[in-house]
């Protein structure tokens, strides 16, 4: 399986057998039923729909607890389509796809939403430095010019100003993977990730690192 979905616990740090001390962010990933299986004959791809996180059927519309009826799972909050590998030909819908599908990967790409910030101004959304805050200075936080006197006299498309911050999808790529802890349903990843505590992520198995070793492979032939 290519990916997982998961949510984000938090931050701490943990020791090697050296005593070097590593941060890292713990990603409670799974367990994700299979909701759906896509096929070449059906669909022109080969993919699985995995389900994240216990939902009231209640708040499903009829469409969407019929899905999950179908599939013989209760209903989920979140669902994603992650890609086949050659081992997963005999999978099929109701199983469970757990953390151990991740043991023994050395690094991992997660997608997640980042914190959103509400509306802010230039020096805070881009870093803009500002005006002179003494002497007189009349533009300390103020975003400056924004449109030429003559042509073409309008402000230009991709302008930096102020607006809403955050709360956009951000990928944090060749993560190194620290621990994987399938009593725990946990994989330990170095450094940050994107979003808040709690915010659903998606846990893929590095697309760099899987290309370079594709090319590696290849060249050794």
């Amino acid at each position: 399986m290519e990916g997982l979905i998961g949510k984000k616990v938090g931050m701490t740090q943990v020791f090697d057998a050296e005593g070097r001390r590593t941060a890292v962010t713990v990603i409670e990933a799974g367990p994700c039923p299979v909701v759906q299986l896509k096929t070449p004959e059906n669909d022109g791809y080969s993919a699985a729909q995995l389900g994240f996180g216990d939902q009231k059927p209640k708040r499903l519309a009829k469409a969407q607890q019929k899905h999950f009826e179908k599939a013989g799972v209760s209903a989920k909050k979140v669902l994603k389509e992650f890609a086949l590998d050659e081992a997963d030909a005999s999978l099929k819908v109701g199983d469970v796809v757990t953390v151990a599908n991740f043991e023994g990967v050395k690094y991992v790409d997660v997608t997640g939403v980042t914190k959103g910030k509400g509306f802010a101004g230039v020096i805070k959304r881009y870093g803009f430095a500002g005006g002179n805050m003494t002497h007189g200075g009349h533009s300390k936080r103020r975003t400056g010019g924004l449109a030429a006197r003559d042509l073409p006299g309008w402000i230009e498309k991709g302008k930096k100003m102020p607006g809403h911050m955050g709360a956009v999808n951000r990928k944090a790529v060749n993560l190194e993977v620290v621990a994987v802890r399938p009593e725990d349903n946990a994989i330990l990843v170095k450094g940050s990730i994107p979003g808040a505590r709690n915010g659903i992520v998606f846990v893929r198995k590095s697309l760099k690192n899987n290309v370079l070793a594709f090319k590696a492979k290849k060249g050794a032939k």
